[in-house]
């Protein structure tokens, strides 16, 4: 008996000192326990993320203290060599939890607000003010109003607690972290600064489906840009409108934003969502190619073009893999390379709720377009998109086939390929 007593002590003895030696050290590591997780359980968890060293000996350290008895589910925050009565403490009374948000590549600020306002549990109205925060804007030369663009797209965890103003700055000096500096030396070669460079790279983000073709999606972007044409990129449409559409209207085409790069030429004020680290790298580095014009194929992948009739033949082939409707699609005529912007705002058709192809999530069955497009490609020579005609638009078809008129259908859904001009 005095044996067993023994033993017994020196177990305990031994399970205390380890419990209470460590110092914490390095990068906290994040450990979820599950609601309704035993104390066994999180021991395994704890375990794998290697912040336990003995499973065994610490679970018998959890019913020796009581402390197995009351543990909070949550996301907590720990450091490796965190002493085993400040992990139990911590279980128990929920210290250390967090807030954890994933900022998916690509969002805007009109999706993170309120997420962010929902995670933190604070109003929305702070967060809108955190994205307006004057010492960030300054800090990172962001000539526009907001922090749009700089939020970096990753996943966070807050400490409870954590204010709006503090996870915001948090989000942006993980784009600091993110920034590499040879990409600094390409703000040189390609004659922009780094505010340029993040909205190219936000729409680089907005259109590529397939990751590969990030650096030749920027490549058109930049070569439209030196010869003069309108970008006509759809995300910017849909940024200009403020809110989220199926798909892109010709109304739509004309919205009054300096964001609208069917209208004006160049690149937009500023970014237009939240690029990663591969947009930002192909805007760095587009590759070195003599596209002007894309079209997305149906399993999401583009087909790139030099020429206008090239591209035209592209979206025959395109439209050819997709399923048969009923009724011809009809097609934007495309803009020519030093159509001014106002001339090609002007000579929009404007058929009354007709989509002009291309829906904002980018559906791979339909022809998104990445490049503009037009039937009348082969035959138009004033770059215009198709004129309005005695109240009727007509959109001639290629090789002088007769004319259309869209007043016979007023629900047909054209598919657009855009030209990105």
């Amino acid at each position: 008996m005095f044996r067993t007593d023994t033993r017994f002590a020196l177990v305990a003895g031994c399970v205390l000192v380890a419990a209470c030696s460590g110092q914490p050290h390095g990068t906290p590591t994040r450990v979820i326990i599950p609601r309704g997780a035993s104390f066994g359980q999180a021991t395994d968890s704890l375990a794998k993320a290697k912040l336990v060293g003995w499973p065994k000996v610490f679970r018998m350290y959890g019913r020796l203290t009581g402390g197995d008895r009351n543990i909070k589910p949550g996301t907590y925050l720990l450091k490796p060599g965190t002493p085993w009565s400040d992990i139990v403490s911590a279980l128990n009374g929920g210290h250390g939890l967090v807030n954890t948000i994933t900022i998916p590549e690509g969002w805007d600020l009109s999706q993170i607000t309120p997420q962010l306002a929902r995670t933190l549990k604070v109003p929305a109205d702070s967060v809108r003010a955190a994205m307006r925060d004057t010492a960030l804007l300054a800090r990172l030369d962001i000539p526009n109003p907001t922090l749009e663009g700089y939020v970096f797209p990753d996943t966070y965890a807050f400490p409870l607690g954590t204010t709006a103003r503090q996870a915001v700055r948090e989000m942006v000096f993980a784009f600091e972290r993110r920034w590499k500096p040879d990409w600094d030396s390409s703000l040189t070669d390609l004659k922009i600064n780094r505010n340029d460079l993040v909205t190219m790279a936000s729409i680089v983000e907005r259109e590529a489906r397939v990751p590969e073709e990030r650096p030749v999606i920027a490549a058109v972007y930049y070569n439209r840009l030196r010869k003069g044409m309108l970008l006509q990129a759809d995300p910017t449409i849909q940024y200009a409108l403020g809110h989220h559409v199926g798909r892109v209207l010709y109304k739509d085409l004309e919205v009054a934003s300096p964001y609208n790069t069917y209208i004006h030429k160049g690149l937009p004020p500023g970014p237009i969502a939240s690029p990663g680290v591969a947009s930002l790298a192909a805007a760095a580095h587009p590759a070195t190619v003599p596209y002007l014009y894309f079209v997305a194929s149906r399993d999401g992948h583009h087909e790139f073009r030099t020429t206008l009739q090239e591209h035209t033949t592209a979206i025959r082939q395109v439209r050819a893999t997709l399923p048969s409707r009923k009724t011809k699609p009809l097609m934007l005529a495309s803009a020519a390379t030093n159509t001014t912007a106002r001339s090609a705002s002007t000579s929009t058709a404007k058929p009354a709720a007709k989509p002009a192809s291309r829906t904002a999530s980018k559906t791979p069955a339909k022809i998104t377009g990445k490049t503009t497009v037009s039937k009348t490609a082969a035959k138009t020579t004033s770059n215009k998109l198709a004129p309005k005609t005695a109240g009727k638009t007509t959109v001639k078809p290629v090789a002088g086939k007769t004319t259309k008129s869209t007043a016979t259908t007023k629900k047909r859904t054209t598919t657009r390929t855009h030209t990105t001009q």
